[in-house]
């Protein structure tokens, strides 16, 4: 399956999660920037609120792309016990990436929320969508922190991932829905005609219309 774009994509999404139409309960979260065309098609046809949620990777120290954890939304953090262990990274060191990463969440969150109030998932069952899944380690890092901020319900779905990363983030949610698992899987960009990068109007454009949405069928 090749997609025509990120809203096709969605909305093929949608169709198979249908059982969550309707439901007061049901809060729709995109991974920025990507994933929030996506969700938007999702919220729409779900007739469910839309929002964001922006991760950021810890790196560890010297090995930026070494994931020692991460950060989110609502100053949630979750650390990988086994990397910080294993490379012996003090508490200081932590604190000083955490600091620099917290302040471009920040900035991010400010970018894309405005003056929305601060994300609530407790006792929510949450949709969380991307545009794809390659190696799934961000998505992973977002469903511990949803968990962490009381989260009823995690569901992860994608319109495609590469099948060992569907694998991985399945075990870490409460369910997983994705629409393709081709293989071999390069990348995701690979599945979509149109891949080009989603700006920062865009996401913020699409969160207003999907609020304004929202309100009016509410």
């Amino acid at each position: 399956m090749i997609y025509r774009d990120r809203a096709d994509a969605g909305q093929e999404l949608a169709r198979k999660l249908a059982q969550y139409r309707d439901r007061a309960d049901v809060l729709v979260l995109g991974l920025p920037r990507g994933g929030v065309p996506v969700a938007f098609e999702v919220a729409a046809a779900l007739r469910a609120p839309l929002d964001v949620f922006v991760v950021r990777k810890l790196g560890t120290p010297g090995q930026p792309e070494l994931a020692m954890g991460a950060i989110a939304s609502s100053g949630i953090r979750v650390l990988n016990r086994e990397v910080v262990e294993a490379l012996g990274i003090p508490a200081e060191q932590i604190e000083e990436v955490a600091a620099v990463e917290a302040e471009e969440l920040r900035r991010r969150e400010q970018q894309y929320r405005g003056s929305r109030p601060p994300l609530d998932v407790r006792k929510r069952t949450v949709i969380l969508v991307d545009d794809g899944l390659a190696t799934g380690s961000t998505m992973k890092a977002a469903a511990a922190a949803l968990r962490q901020a009381g989260a009823q319900k995690i569901v992860v779905a994608v319109p495609v991932a590469a099948q060992a990363s569907c694998e991985n983030v399945r075990s870490q949610v409460d369910e997983f829905v994705c629409a393709a698992m081709p293989e071999p899987f390069w990348a995701v960009g690979q599945w979509y005609r149109d891949f080009d990068q989603t700006s920062d109007e865009e996401v913020r454009a699409l969160l207003d219309i999907a609020d304004r949405q929202y309100r009016a069928a509410s």
